[in-house]
């Protein structure tokens, strides 16, 4: 539990804020003042989150898309058919055994996207590869491989989205494919918000999903009126990041318009589920786009 707890604070960015200077992006052309509350007049894009200690994201486009994200530690390719993300590439280094810290093994995945007649995401597959470091002087070693899919399903009267459900199984060499273990995370929201997430686990024994064994619950309070900056960013991406680890659910505050200021974890295996809360305090632009909270800084660019 404790280092579950770490883990969700890492992710959602919890750190002491006390100064950060003005930055410029790519071409050099001056960006959000990090100094002042005045914002961008206009049509903007995400350009960078950032802590005073390291950059979370850094994210470039191409015309209006987004496609490529950068963080120092892994780096994400963005593919495009039309304007729907078709393909996402990650090269780079995740928290798989959620202990807060980066594993020290890389790991790399291609997801492959499936839309409905509607327009709406309906599937991910995914392959991946999970290394580890070893030998003298230490090599990135393949360890596992395994292969994945995710299926979304999309209420009938909201049309907002109802489960993430996810099947993996590991390939092996010489061995018939078969998928082993499952997970489903179901959303449940406050008008257009999410304000909770119940993530549970279980088996697959012979085709067929066992009862769920583990269970989790990420609650999200106390939103704000106003604009997220992850309004900017593509939905398939957003679902992509999510999925990166098994418990990366905090993170699906970006699927929400505004901004939640309190978020929650609770353990539900234990005999007693108690939740751990944690709260930010938020600033914001003329515009009313979140510009601090949770620990992150958020900058803008002008398209």
């Amino acid at each position: 539990m404790k280092r579950l707890f770490y883990f969700i604070l890492l992710v959602a960015g919890i750190s002491s804020i006390h100064s950060c200077k003005d930055l410029a992006d790519e071409n050099g052309d001056p960006l959000v003042d990090l100094n002042t509350n005045t914002g961008l007049n206009g049509a903007r894009a995400l350009h960078q989150e950032i802590t005073d200690f390291a950059t979370v994201a850094d994210y470039h486009y191409t015309g209006l898309l987004l496609t490529k994200v950068n963080n120092g530690a892994s780096i994400t390719d963005i593919a495009y058919s039309g304007d729907r993300i078709s393909k996402i590439t990650f090269d780079g280094f995740l928290d798989l055994d959620n202990n807060g810290t980066l594993d020290p093994g890389k790991v790399t995945y291609t997801q492959l996207f499936t839309y409905g007649a509607s327009g709406r995401l309906e599937s991910i597959t995914e392959n991946r590869n999970i290394y580890k470091l070893t030998g003298t002087p230490p090599a990135q070693v393949l360890d596992k491989q395994t292969k994945s899919v995710y299926t979304l399903k999309y209420n009938a009267s909201t049309a907002k989205l109802e489960t993430i459900t996810m099947k993996t199984g590991l390939e092996v060499s010489g061995t018939p494919f078969e998928y082993t273990a499952y997970s489903e995370a179901k959303y449940t929201y406050l008008g257009d918000n999410i304000s909770k997430v119940e993530k549970g686990f279980g088996t697959i024994t012979a085709g067929v999903n066992d009862p769920i064994m583990v269970k989790y619950e990420f609650g999200f309070l106390n939103y704000d009126d106003r604009i997220s900056p992850y309004t900017l960013l593509p939905t398939a991406y957003k679902i992509s990041y999510i999925l990166s680890t098994s418990l990366n659910d905090s993170r699906c505050l970006m699927l929400s318009p505004n901004n939640p200021s309190r978020v929650s974890f609770t353990d539900l295996n234990v005999p007693v589920p108690a939740p751990v809360v944690t709260s930010t305090n938020f600033t914001y632009d003329q515009q009313t786009y979140l510009t601090k909270g949770y620990g992150r800084y958020y900058i803008y660019k002008p398209l």
